[in-house]
């Protein structure tokens, strides 16, 4: 029960910097593919924190080397391409049928919400499993 309190709370953070590094960035610019690329930071920055705060507090997980947590990185952020789209799709979909920025933001919260639960059972059998410790 813990270690889902703690996951639930470090998801927390990184939506938060996801959600905020979004806004920051429709907030500066204005150009025709804001959200698009707010969406991009948000995910990216996202990803970053998450891959971080995973590793290091829900999986206790060190790597050997630089060359290892690379490799661990590229792996932890191929098992989030599906938990990512999970994410957009219920972002754009909850703007495309409300059109506000209040509801992209909540759709943005339920994809995440989706995704990081999805997410942990891929990085927990895939990413941070016994053999990539060696």
């Amino acid at each position: 029960m813990q270690l889902a309190v703690l996951y639930v709370v470090l998801a927390a953070v990184a939506t938060i910097v996801n959600i905020g590094s979004q806004a920051l960035a429709v907030a500066l610019y204005h150009g025709m593919y804001a959200i698009t690329v707010s969406i991009l930071i948000g995910t990216g920055l996202g990803l970053l924190v998450k891959y971080v705060l995973d590793k290091r507090y829900i999986f206790r997980f060190q790597t050997r080397d630089l060359r290892h947590d690379t490799q661990l990185f590229v792996l932890y952020t191929t098992m989030g391409l599906l938990t990512t789209l999970i994410f957009w799709a219920a972002e754009w979909g909850f703007y495309a049928v409300f059109e506000t920025a209040t509801m992209r933001y909540l759709g943005a919260l339920v994809g995440l919400a989706i995704g990081y639960l999805v997410k942990y059972h891929l990085d927990k059998r895939y990413v941070f499993s016994a053999e990539k410790r060696l």
